[in-house]
């Protein structure tokens, strides 16, 4: 298969999953129609979002799969959620460090994304909770080069491979940065920034005091869920970077709330003043 249709496809199943969502269930026959694609092809579609563990797949179609507040996947079972919209995401957010940043990654699959649109900006210094992203900037380091200066925290690693707990939040309470990249669990109105990991939480609090400016990375998906712990609220966020697959409805709330909002791929509105 193609990059082409591979992209296709995954666009595709972007469409069905928000359907299921937003309508609490999908039938076959109704994709079929509406896709204008064979009833295998929805079939298989439907089998690589069950596999994915976002549906769950029923007679005749398919319902949300249902994830407690406290549900933490792992670091590969996120990987393969969105890939196209965090690359998106990852791209739009590179553009926004400087070479001689001070910058932190927080733990995640978009963050990790990030992390390798970044490698050749010269003269970072990277602090990171995340033990892929650090692995990244390692794997790039060139003898002579100016490379990124990592600093990669201790602690406690979580099923996402990010480090949490005491020794963590210490290492960061010293530290400071320009830029904070914050990948999220989900984030909403009401709950503002969430995780399911309760000392993944406080360790996210320590990363957004240590930070003069916060940019959450955070595909489509992530808007209106709520995870066991809120660690930020709304207000706390200087700008959100999303991909085109989120819905007017939650552009709307998003403009409402958040200071900038960047849709990754579309053209950005200049800043005023």
């Amino acid at each position: 298969m193609s990059d082409h249709q591979n992209l296709l496809a995954e666009q595709r199943r972007s469409l069905i999953l928000d359907e299921v969502r937003r309508r609490g269930g999908v039938r076959v026959n109704e994709l079929t129609r509406r896709l204008n694609v064979s009833d295998m092809t929805i079939r298989r579609d439907l089998d690589a979002l069950a596999r994915q563990g976002v549906v769950e797949k029923v007679h005749g179609g398919a319902v949300p799969l249902a994830e407690a507040s406290t549900h933490e996947p792992g670091f590969e079972a996120k990987s393969s959620r969105e890939t196209g919209a965090k690359e998106e995401i990852a791209r739009a957010a590179a553009q926004m460090v400087a070479p001689g940043a001070a910058i932190a990654l927080s733990g995640g699959t978009t963050t990790f994304a990030l992390a390798r649109h970044l490698v050749e900006v010269p003269d970072l210094t990277v602090v990171t909770n995340s033990v892929r992203v650090a692995d990244v900037f390692y794997a790039a380091q060139q003898p002579g080069a100016r490379g990124a200066t990592v600093v990669l925290t201790g602690g406690v690693r979580t099923p996402s491979d990010s480090l949490v707990g005491p020794v963590t939040d210490q290492a960061i309470r010293t530290l400071h940065f320009d830029v904070l990249f914050l990948g999220v669990h989900g984030i909403s109105v009401q709950a503002g920034l969430s995780t399911p990991n309760l000392a993944e939480a406080e360790t996210n609090r320590h990363l957004v005091r240590a930070a003069r400016r916060v940019v959450v990375v955070a595909d489509h998906t992530k808007w209106g869920t709520v995870g066991l712990s809120s660690f930020a609220s709304l207000d706390s966020v200087d700008a959100l970077v999303t991909d085109p697959g989120v819905r007017a409805e939650a552009r709307a709330e998003m403009a409402e709330h958040l200071p900038e909002v960047v849709v990754a791929g579309e053209p950005q509105e200049p800043a005023e003043g």
